[in-house]
């Protein structure tokens, strides 16, 4: 049985799942599905096309599957998903889709600090932390346990590697390998996130190959050969291939 207050709003079509708690003056509108275990505080909004999971807990004013704040968005039926156990702080505001992708989202276990941003037809992963007053444009894709401190910029269709550390107040319209900390005005590589990788339990040996990779790839004037010369000194693992996929994907170049 979930627990409603008499001051919220509740459109009679929204599904509301088992142990929810809703607080007064929140908004639920038509097409959402909400899952089981969800706490909204005070003044949270819930839009049309909202997909949530299980056991999260949305703080005052956080406002989820807003309409996109795009031009080209003609009221087409899109979506946003947010996973499980994900804690949005207070006044964050995550956009759906567009006809681009037709769905925002949003992985599990993420931490989303008060007024950051996701826009429509982002995808952010797992186990992510986004720190206050973050912004990401239309498209941004972010891999799991990625850490961007506050007030970071980050431009449309840009891609942020996984288990990277962003230094706030960072602006960025090129991709971010993963693995790195990347900081400075104008945004560079600034090493390996050596004890985020040891947090997270990543053996000694994988952080030496890691490391060595990213020296030998920046030490070349093109990029293109520090990654072949890389590819042809350690025996491949798992990390280093996420590596030398992300660079050859990169659509928007990756940080020098």
């Amino acid at each position: 049985m979930s627990e409603i207050s008499n001051m919220a709003f509740v459109h009679p079509e929204a599904k509301i799942g088992k142990n929810c708690v809703i607080g007064p003056f929140c908004y639920i509108d038509r097409n959402v599905e909400i899952g089981d275990n969800n706490v909204l505080m005070n003044s949270v909004t819930i839009h049309y096309g909202a997909r949530i999971g299980n056991g999260n807990t949305f703080f005052p004013g956080a406002s989820i599957s807003t309409q996109p704040q795009d031009l080209k968005f003609k009221g087409e039926d899109t979506v946003c998903i947010i996973g499980d156990n994900n804690s949005i702080r207070e006044n964050v505001t995550i956009s759906r889709g567009t006809a681009s992708k037709g769905k925002t989202v949003v992985g599990s276990n993420n931490l989303f600090m008060e007024t950051m941003h996701i826009a429509h037809d982002c995808i952010i992963g797992n186990n992510c932390i986004i720190g206050n007053g973050t912004k990401f444009a239309g498209e941004v894709v972010v891999d799991d346990c990625a850490i961007v401190s506050a007030n970071v910029l980050v431009h449309q269709f840009c891609h942020i590697g996984g288990y990277v550390m962003i230094q706030g107040g960072s602006r960025t319209s090129q991709d971010i390998p993963p693995y790195v900390i990347a900081g400075k005005e104008p945004i560079r590589y600034a090493g390996v996130n050596l004890i985020g990788l040891r947090r997270r339990g990543f053996e000694a040996e994988v952080i030496r190959k890691i490391h060595e990779t990213y020296r030998i790839i920046y030490s070349k004037g093109i990029l293109k050969e520090g990654i072949e010369e890389a590819k042809m000194s350690f025996e491949s693992c798992p990390e280093l291939e996420y590596i030398f996929d992300f660079f050859q994907k990169a659509e928007r170049g990756v940080i020098r």
